[in-house]
């Protein structure tokens, strides 16, 4: 005590550091195991989130090997300087290539403008054609109804094609607008400014039409979609099921399991006296591979004569539309679309004779454009199915009896 005042209790910095430092320490291990904790439940969520949206994408294979309506890059590909029919691959004739020169062009807005209408048109024509699919199966085969996994066994080709034949027909009928307008589209009415984007096109040009001429050559369309999708969904079907089904059972089922090694290796092994046959994990996927290839072939055989048809009588279409525009009778409509259909057969029957023969003349270029049938989504459903099949779960398995076997598949 200095002169009656008490002594004051002094901390210099180095203590006052000491004493805070370990509160401190503990708030920002607290801190950092909320951080790690929140970043690691979101990243848990995106993965779950987007592991369920690639399954639900891939969830019905079919729609993979499905071919586009509408040329989305119809537009963008006449605007490019770059692009030739018949010239030699390069970036700026690529889709990336492509899509970048139409955007510096027009910019951003050309994706929601001009793109995204026949995205948008693709998507609603495929998912019209697998649902119809899917419902007419199940009403003409009961297994198919069952919301399972697995259908076994499965359908027969002949229902497959019936339900793949009133898929398709029905499709005909939601994809004739899309039609009317894909046929009648001129890249010069979107350059010199007639309408400002796809969406104002489509609008415009169905009123202008109406629906008497919105369905013209409808039933080159129907007699394309429905035989298309019938061998088609009968092809892939068969292919898928029947044909894997058989093979597992011939090829597994010949071989010498008495050994548990050598049995382990080639994938069967001896479980209460009942062989399991166990497929490699990428049997199943490469014919689903197969099956998308033989259906798309399939379904070009029929298709691609049809169409070469079609497009000699799209050639038609405006003198019938400004006829049909100058009369507004039923029996006019009638005579005009009957007269279109004499004169392409006619036409056909000349082109026919100039290059030797009515199959030369549909069938064309057809090799080239059957490779070019299957999308690039095909190959991205057979890496899923792969990589979903290798760390599957074992529980998850579902046991199919076949030929006296037990076929396990994940």
């Amino acid at each position: 005590m200095v002169n009656g005042v008490p002594p004051v209790a002094t901390i210099n910095s180095q203590q006052a550091q000491g004493t805070s430092i370990p509160v401190n320490v503990e708030r920002q291990q607290q801190h950092d195991r909320q951080s790690n904790a929140s970043t690691g439940a979101s990243a848990a969520g995106v993965r779950a989130i987007t592991a369920r949206l690639i399954s639900l994408y891939f969830r019905a294979p079919a729609k993979a090997f499905f071919r586009n309506r509408v040329d989305y890059l119809a537009f963008a590909r006449a605007v490019n300087p770059h692009f030739q029919a018949n010239g030699n691959w390069s970036w700026h004739v690529s889709t990336p290539g492509i899509l970048s020169h139409a955007i510096g062009i027009y910019g951003w807005g050309f994706i929601p403008n001009q793109l995204i209408p026949p995205l948008l048109a693709n998507t609603v024509v495929g998912t019209v054609a697998y649902t119809s699919y899917l419902q007419f199966l199940g009403t003409v085969h009961a297994p198919s109804s069952d919301s399972s996994k697995r259908v076994f066994p499965p359908p027969p080709i002949g229902s497959t094609f019936v339900a793949g034949f009133a898929a398709g027909s029905i499709q005909s009928v939601v994809a004739a607008p899309i039609d009317a307008l894909q046929v009648r589209f001129q890249t010069k009415d979107m350059v010199e400014g007639r309408y400002k984007n796809m969406w104002q096109y489509g609008y415009r040009k169905l009123r202008e039409l109406g629906v008497r001429r919105i369905f013209a050559g409808w039933g080159l369309s129907l007699a394309r979609d429905s035989l298309g999708f019938g061998a088609f969904f009968a092809t892939f079907e068969y292919v898928k099921a029947q044909s894997f089904y058989a093979f597992v059972t011939r090829y597994y089922g010949g071989l010498d399991i008495q050994s548990s090694d050598v049995a382990y290796r080639q994938g069967a092994i001896q479980e209460d006296r009942i062989t399991t046959i166990r497929p490699h994990y990428a049997l199943e996927p490469s014919f689903l591979m197969l099956a998308g290839f033989s259906a798309s072939a399939a379904q070009q055989v029929i298709q691609y004569p049809i169409s070469m048809v079609q497009n000699i009588y799209g050639t038609r279409l405006e003198s019938i539309d400004r006829l049909l525009k100058e009369s507004r009778l039923r029996s006019h409509t009638v005579r005009h679309y009957g007269h279109a259909y004499r004169q392409t057969f006619r036409k056909c029957s000349l082109q026919a004779h100039r290059v030797g023969g009515w199959r030369r003349l549909l069938y064309q270029g057809f090799v080239k454009s059957t490779l070019k049938q299957v999308p690039s989504t095909s190959a991205g459903l057979v890496v899923f199915e792969l990589v979903r099949r290798r760390y599957a779960n074992e529980a998850e398995a579902v046991r199919i009896e076949k030929d006296g076997y037990d076929i396990l598949l994940t």
